[in-house]
């Protein structure tokens, strides 16, 4: 608690006449190419910080109009941030490139014209966007440095192709580790919420924000006020030189949760000094051990010849009961009752029959005196499609029914069809329909 009281009063004197200022709680130093890549947004590792300790990034810039505000919203609390510069911005406004250094910023690239298909850009224009990028930053510094081996894709657009060249460049590529979504068409107390719910749910790490943003402009202060409240603290960070060696740090700290020190993998190769109540080495298991023995035959013939034994061999099967007896013939016999049943058939099919041998009756040539005498060919065929339960009726009064029984017959033989004018008398034969 002592150490943290004196801590934040250095960090207040630090920043004369500011002494709410949140102020850089250190500097860390990073050796490119021993991490060519970080931030979990993308990535398994990221910087070595612990925890609340936060790193401050802007992207886009520099532009007068934001940029400028925005440094002198880091220079009121004594903060320290990581600018990735885009080249044709540089181009246009080298004096703002100029600022960002004086200022004690590190001056990082991010590309020439910041493509928003960086990923899917060949290789060779993926390599000139690079490179022209970082040599537009450096004619705008204008005193022969170079900025730091600090890249960020635009997008944060990752491939294997950009990520192998950034290495063979000497470039660290920075991801991020939560962003505050400042280049939507948000609100800055959008802004605001986004950079601190997602800085709670894990503790530390990169932020990614933009200098050429009305809303950041205007979300950051707040940022910054409740960052100290909250207790995180502000580190920036550097490359290292041949005068300026690189931060002792151990593997698991690029981890943005390690695995617990007890785990031989987490501080590789170091190992963990476990207890051992006796250490006695215990005997290696042989393979008698296992119940099983391999016999066949090292050569390769011999072991073929060895196969073809084991599979040829004869196996005999032994029943313990008899064999069964052949079922006889009269098993397969229907008796007479069954077969009667199976030649049955339903009344729909005999109505069937029946209109069939109506049909055949009336296309039957007509005889001279007969009752169909007089008579076209049609009406009688109509006749009997319309009025086949009649004349069945008619066929089988009983003989005491006399004269009525005989005219109703007649009467049911010669009725005319009463189809709709305009429309054909159909006969249906066997389910087929005959005109």
């Amino acid at each position: 608690m002592l150490s943290c009281v004196a801590a934040r009063s250095a960090l207040a004197a630090e920043c004369p006449g500011h002494p709410d200022a949140i102020g850089t709680s250190r500097t860390l130093v990073v050796e490119p190419h021993e991490h060519p890549i970080i931030g979990t947004m993308q990535y398994a590792k990221t910087l070595p910080l612990a925890d609340h300790e936060v790193v401050l990034t802007f992207d886009d810039g520099p532009l007068p109009k934001y940029s400028y505000q925005i440094l002198d919203i880091l220079a009121s609390q004594c903060v320290k941030a990581t600018f990735f510069l885009v080249g044709r911005q540089a181009n246009a406004n080298p004096e703002g490139v100029r600022k960002v250094r004086d200022a004690g910023h590190t001056v990082a690239s991010h590309t020439q014209n910041h493509p928003g298909n960086m990923n899917r850009l060949p290789l060779d224009r993926a390599q000139k966007e690079i490179e022209d990028g970082i040599a537009s930053v450096t004619a705008a510094l204008g005193d022969g440095t170079q900025p730091a081996p600090f890249f960020r894709i635009p997008g944060l657009g990752r491939s294997d192709v950009i990520e192998g060249f950034a290495e063979a460049k000497g470039l660290q590529i920075w991801s991020a580790d939560f962003p505050a979504d400042d280049w939507r068409p948000v609100s800055s107390q959008r802004v605001y919420d986004l950079a601190i719910q997602r800085l709670e749910a894990k503790g530390k790490g990169i932020l990614l924000l933009h200098d050429i943003q009305a809303r950041t402009v205007a979300a950051l202060p707040r940022i910054l006020r409740e960052l100290k409240a909250r207790g995180y603290r502000i580190v920036h960070v550097v490359p290292a030189t041949p005068e300026r060696p690189a931060t002792p740090t151990e593997p698991q700290q690029w981890q943005l949760n390690p695995a617990s020190e007890m785990v031989a993998t987490s501080r590789w190769p170091k190992i963990p000094g476990f207890a051992y109540a006796v250490a006695t080495a215990l005997p290696a298991p042989d393979l008698s051990d296992l119940g099983w023995q391999d016999t066949a035959p090292k050569d390769r013939m011999l072991r073929r010849a060895w196969r073809d034994a084991q599979w040829s061999r004869q196996v005999t099967l032994v029943l313990d009961q008899p064999a069964l007896p052949v079922p006889a013939a009269s098993v397969f016999k229907l008796p007479e009752s069954l077969r009667v049943t199976m030649l049955y058939s339903p009344p729909s099919a005999r109505r069937v029959e029946r209109t069939v041998e109506a049909a055949r009756e009336v296309e039957a040539p007509a005889r001279p005196g007969s009752v169909r005498a007089g008579k076209s060919r049609r009406q009688i065929r109509a006749a009997a499609a319309q009025h086949p339960a009649s004349a069945k009726q008619a066929a089988h009064q009983p003989a005491h029914a006399g004269k009525a029984g005989k005219n109703a017959a007649k009467h049911a033989a010669q009725a005319k069809p009463t189809n709709k004018p305009g429309k054909k008398n159909a006969v249906r034969v066997a389910g087929l329909k005959k005109r």
